[in-house]
């Protein structure tokens, strides 16, 4: 589900905090779902999934995931093979942008009968999946899940949307380090403008405002958060906010 970048993020900084530290004390395999059950009461989810599609080196059809889903569920989705026709993982071939349950086709015999099935072990009906691409080639998923109505439930997505990216990619670098597939990457030094732009996209500011606040013009912000990127060997700017937090080059 596409974001309206014309209007600023909704972004409760505390929260938003709290969570990378608990993802940041993540220091092995055994760490992450902890870390994804505080995640999950903090910003009011029934659960979340954080899957590896493609590592990027291993061979390995989906070498990686972690949920909080019910040890039930999580096995009857993989001895049915879900893996196979779950429209979930279909995300991975949208882009970037988060995409709302609410827009996968669950017309299918075999699609239907996966979410009835998720709704009676208490994974809700209402979600959010946000595709991430790494710059060595990894793609990965990170789903959340909701029991609460459709409007209730829009409600608590749009008020947590931006937060969820950023810790989607600061989860992916997390996972990525505990698992050893990938260690974190060298970076060439951030510029005193481009560290400023990175600071202020963490906070919610958009690059109209950031150019406001340093007196700039918004090509320039834009130009300084490429480099940023392409420094940090990010993908997207969310990619480098997580990186830039995790290498504790801002605070967030």
């Amino acid at each position: 589900m596409p974001n309206d970048r014309s209007c600023p993020p909704k972004v409760n900084h505390r929260r938003l905090s709290l969570s990378l530290s608990a993802l940041r004390s993540a220091k092995h395999r055994e760490d992450v779902r902890p870390a994804l059950n505080e995640l999950c009461s903090r910003y009011d989810m029934s659960h979340m999934t954080f899957l590896v599609v493609r590592s990027g080196g291993a061979s390995s059809s989906f070498p990686y995931y972690c949920t909080t889903y019910p040890d039930a569920w999580t096995a009857t989705y993989l001895d049915s093979g879900y893996l196979d026709i779950d429209p979930v993982i279909d995300v991975i071939r949208w882009g970037f942008l988060p995409v709302d349950w609410s827009s996968l086709d669950r017309k299918s015999g075999e699609a239907h009968r996966l979410f009835n099935e998720a709704r009676s072990h208490g994974v809700g009906s209402q979600g959010l999946t946000i595709p991430i691409r790494g710059s060595n080639g990894e793609r990965c998923l990170f789903s959340v899940a909701s029991t609460l109505p459709r409007r209730e439930w829009a409600r608590l997505r749009d008020a947590s949307i931006y937060e969820l990216q950023v810790l989607s990619h600061y989860l992916h670098e997390t996972v990525f380090h505990v698992t050893g597939y990938r260690r974190i990457d060298r970076y060439r030094k951030l510029s005193g403008r481009e560290t400023q732009c990175l600071q202020l996209l963490a906070t919610g500011r958009i690059s109209k405002q950031i150019a406001a606040d340093l007196q700039i013009s918004e090509h320039a912000v834009k130009l300084y958060l490429r480099s940023a990127r392409l420094k940090l060997g990010a993908v997207t700017s969310h990619n480098a906010v997580a990186k830039a937090s995790l290498l504790e080059l801002i605070d967030v």
